[in-house]
């Protein structure tokens, strides 16, 4: 800890030296200019009348909002339906190619740490830098609207997500048994096998059902660009400014994400 001697020699004891004081300080308000400078950017391209007004549009919506169209369910099982597929496929084909990949990613199972590694990290890399609703977009200008779009979107979205946390899981394993098995003469794949994949089943089996749960969120919103399911309802009720379908739409969708939030948490708990 840094001290500064006083005249008459007395130690005084100081946090931080006058260098790093100062060059914390000089940090402070460097991020303090930064974030004026952007605040006044999104303030320039703000139109503040629409914002003061919003409390009002707000209520007055909400007013033609309520009450809901309960009548109009009936409409939103089917779609619903496919907002499930959609989260579930999508979820089931991911794991089925972030597998491989994690194991291609993992610095202790990789076959090549310079050449087949890096591309597996790319590949979980690209998978998560793009959100799931962009991957939609893409994917219905080239394959067509549809939940098939939708699920192949939740599926690109979700590989890199799981083989992440899959190939950290991998690198974490205990090796003593993995050493066990191959003292015993086993193969490459029957030490993979048998000292490795049963260690990971259980983060595998939480990965899959957590990242189940976001799917189900995500795959709500995909109809707005026309990959199915209740999104797509849900865009439509928009359109037409149909509000009391909207509220009801909102509600469906709280609701399902509820449910799936329980589901999960009882899987994972009964697994973990």
């Amino acid at each position: 800890m840094p001290q500064v001697l006083t005249g008459d020699g007395t130690k005084i004891w100081m946090l931080r030296d006058r260098k790093a004081q100062f060059t914390r300080w000089a940090a402070w308000m460097v991020g303090a200019i930064i974030f004026l400078w952007c605040w006044k950017q999104i303030s320039d391209a703000t139109t503040w009348f629409f914002v003061w007004d919003a409390p009002r549009i707000a209520g007055d919506i909400g007013g033609r909002a309520m009450p809901p169209r309960w009548e109009y369910i009936d409409k939103l099982w089917k779609p619903l339906w496919d907002t499930l597929n959609i989260a579930t496929l999508g979820t089931f084909f991911a794991l089925i190619m972030a597998v491989p990949v994690a194991f291609l990613a993992a610095k202790n199972t990789t076959p090549s740490a310079l050449f087949i590694r890096p591309v597996a990290l790319f590949i979980i890399v690209a998978s998560r830098s793009i959100n799931s609703l962009i991957w939609a977009l893409l994917l219905v200008a080239i394959l067509g609207p549809g939940i098939f779009a939708g699920m192949v979107a939740i599926a690109i979205r979700s590989v890199g997500f799981c083989a992440k946390l899959l190939y950290e899981a991998i690198e974490e394993i205990d090796l003593k048994q993995v050493e066990a098995i191959t003292a015993t003469g086993a193969s490459r794949w029957q030490v993979m096998a048998y000292g490795i994949v049963p260690q990971i089943l259980p983060a595998f089996a939480g990965i899959a059902v957590f990242r189940w749960d976001i799917n189900i969120r995500e795959s709500t919103v995909l109809g707005l660009v026309g990959a199915g399911g209740i999104g797509l309802q849900l865009k439509g009720s928009l359109d037409t400014l149909a509000w009391p379908q909207v509220s009801l739409i909102i509600l469906v969708i709280f609701g399902t994400v509820i449910v799936s939030e329980w589901v999960s948490a009882r899987v994972r708990g009964a697994i973990i």
